[in-house]
């Protein structure tokens, strides 16, 4: 059974060693230097070294914005499960003059770096909960950090703010992988985001079919393919990239991975770039400051091509937004029956336009009829839905109308925004007692 596997090389390989693999030159180097602008007093570093009585391993300055953002960043991929403790923590090293944030669950790994003064070289993990707590109280200032090396234990100085938590030795931590500089794929920032959202939300959230857990996606020439489905629907969204692929590429990302890689990927950035690190069965995006590393689902994802309808016998359009509110409301009266919601399409005449009413009723709190005037072309139809799924599609369609095409009441509508031939969403319909 296909199942996403443990990031390979993640595991227990002294973190020290990452010290003598490349570092990432290539990738920050056209880069700001922080997440945020960086602002540093001309005060030198407070001396905390009285306070620890132990040997400074790392003495580092930053902002306190920057930090909370950094730790933001990569708090996500924080183990909240394992058996080891350490990935419950999150990962300080200094870096080529910058404080660099790793955080691990061994499926994904995130690092994202920020701007800050080193005076003194060194790592250690803290706990991601703890720290961030402090870090986000902490009053808008510079952030001093002193790590004992003999207690393991790095001192946070803020303002009249004093701390000390206690870390873990950072050779105890995964090694993070480095990304792979070579054969990337540049996609747009805004694009990339866009094909998540309406691609992701079509995975299945369970286990039990671990490839259908994931995007399977697709890289040919200067076109991009992602598809998902969970068994009862399928989301389809395809987008031209710059540049151009020589050998197509078939992977499957996990979707959690990917709405994740949605969630850190700044607006700012005009670009993600993909590699796939050959051998390592693994997907690198490298954004502004931030890197995300995703284990790879090792299967075949299912042919979904008899599930897309070669025919349709009506299609209707109607306004996007009306059609979401109409399904909102209705949801809220089919959560008793598995979410079933009808829609009745009659096309128009000379004297009046078509309409989609869409209806939901609980045998317990009552029923709701919302009609919409639409565009008919076509026969009449009766139809039903999960109208959760409707309304999770119709969520993530911005063109002012959206289509709905049906065969009949026994095979899946298809969902397109008007004007928009790059998106397909597919529902199979629900069966409903007349």
């Amino acid at each position: 059974m296909g199942c996403v596997h443990k990031l390979d090389g993640v595991t227990a390989v002294p973190h020290q060693t990452a010290h003598h693999l490349p570092p990432l030159k290539q990738q920050i180097s056209s880069c700001p230097t922080s997440l945020v602008p960086v602002y540093y007093p001309q005060a030198h570093m407070r001396d905390n070294t009285t306070i620890l009585q132990g040997e400074v391993a790392m003495k580092v300055s930053c902002l306190q914005e920057n930090l909370a953002k950094g730790l933001n960043i990569v708090s996500r991929a924080v183990s909240t499960r394992s058996m080891l403790p350490v990935l419950a923590n999150v990962l300080l090293e200094t870096d080529n003059g910058r404080l660099k944030l790793s955080a691990t669950n061994l499926e994904i790994v995130v690092t994202a770096w920020i701007g800050a003064k080193v005076e003194e070289e060194g790592s250690i993990t803290v706990p991601s909960r703890t720290f961030g707590d402090l870090v986000g109280a902490l009053p808008q200032d510079r952030v001093d950090l002193v790590l004992n090396e003999q207690t393991q234990t790095i001192h946070v100085t803020c303002g009249r703010t004093e701390a000390n938590i206690k870390g873990i030795d950072a050779q105890e931590f995964p090694l993070v992988p480095q990304p792979d500089q070579d054969n990337r794929i540049r996609v747009e920032t805004a694009v990339l985001k866009q094909m998540i959202s309406q691609v992701a939300l079509a995975a299945a959230t369970d286990d039990t079919r671990p490839t259908l857990t994931g995007v399977s996606t697709h890289f040919e020439e200067s076109k991009m393919l992602m598809a998902a489905t969970d068994g009862f629907r399928l989301s389809l969204r395809s987008a031209h990239i710059p540049g151009y692929v020589e050998k197509p590429v078939d992977i499957i990302i996990p979707a959690r991975a990917l709405i994740e890689l949605a969630r850190i990927a700044s607006d700012d950035n005009d670009a993600v770039y993909i590699s796939m690190p050959e051998g390592r069965n693994q997907v690198v995006f490298d954004m502004d400051n931030v890197v995300l590393v995703s284990q790879l689902i090792n299967e075949t994802f299912p042919d979904y091509t008899p599930i897309i309808p070669k025919k349709m016998h009506t299609r209707t359009v109607l306004s996007t937004a009306e059609f979401r509110s109409a399904c909102k409301r209705a949801e809220i009266f089919a959560r008793e029956s598995s979410h079933t919601a009808r829609v009745r399409i009659e096309p128009g005449d000379e004297l009046s336009p078509g309409s989609a009413v869409i209806a939901a009723t609980s045998t317990e709190t009552g029923d709701s009829v919302a009609p919409i005037d639409a565009d008919v072309d076509g026969e009449s139809i009766e139809i039903a839905f999960n109208v959760k799924y409707m309304t999770d599609v119709l969520s993530v369609i911005d063109t002012p109308q959206v289509a709905l095409e049906t065969t009949n009441p026994m095979e899946p509508g298809v969902i397109k925004p008007v004007g928009d031939n790059d998106f397909v969403h597919i529902i199979m319909p629900m069966h409903f007692g007349r």
